[in-house]
């Protein structure tokens, strides 16, 4: 097996722009709301906690995207040399219209849990779900989903027959 890069999805200077300008405006207005209006103290205080998670999600956003995914033969991984799954540790590829993913992007469904993980607008990890996704372009997963699929199916036919060989 090569480690030869197959695929690669990464977020756009547009695309991350967007998604952080979206999320930093919106909590610099919650903020401005909560400076300038006369709301009650528990509304005053949601406000000011909702603006600042948005602030704070806006710069983790622009931190996770400077990063990008890679698949190679045997996994997919960051930019940066993180192993987000297993190629022979993936169960299913989904990226269908009712399936729970980021969007422009797909779900992977492993067979063994990993730690929770995630990288805003990029990818996340629960338990033995990994999406993949965000501010990135719908064609590069598109693309990406499809390699692996393609590479799961391959792995499950050499896994059956070798069973078939015994």
């Amino acid at each position: 097996m090569s480690s030869e890069v197959l695929a690669v999805v990464e977020p756009t200077p547009a695309r991350r722009l967007i998604g952080v300008g979206m999320m930093g405006g919106l909590g610099v207005l919650l903020l401005y709301v909560a400076m300038n209006s006369g709301a009650a103290l528990g509304a005053l205080l949601f406000l000011v906690v909702v603006g600042c998670v948005s602030l704070w999600i806006s710069v983790r956003l622009w931190q996770a995207t400077q990063d990008r995914i890679e698949l190679t033969e045997e996994e997919l991984r960051t930019g940066k040399g993180i192993v987000i799954a297993r190629v022979e540790d993936i169960a299913s590829v989904d990226r269908g219209f009712f399936a729970f993913k980021p969007s422009n992007g797909f779900v992977l469904r492993l067979k063994t849990s990993g730690s929770r993980t995630w990288q805003p607008g990029l990818w996340w990890r629960i338990g033995r779900r990994v999406g993949v996704g965000g501010v990135t372009p719908g064609v590069q997963g598109k693309g990406m989903a499809d390699m692996l699929s393609g590479l799961v199916a391959v792995r499950a036919g050499r896994l059956e027959a070798g069973m078939r060989g015994r």
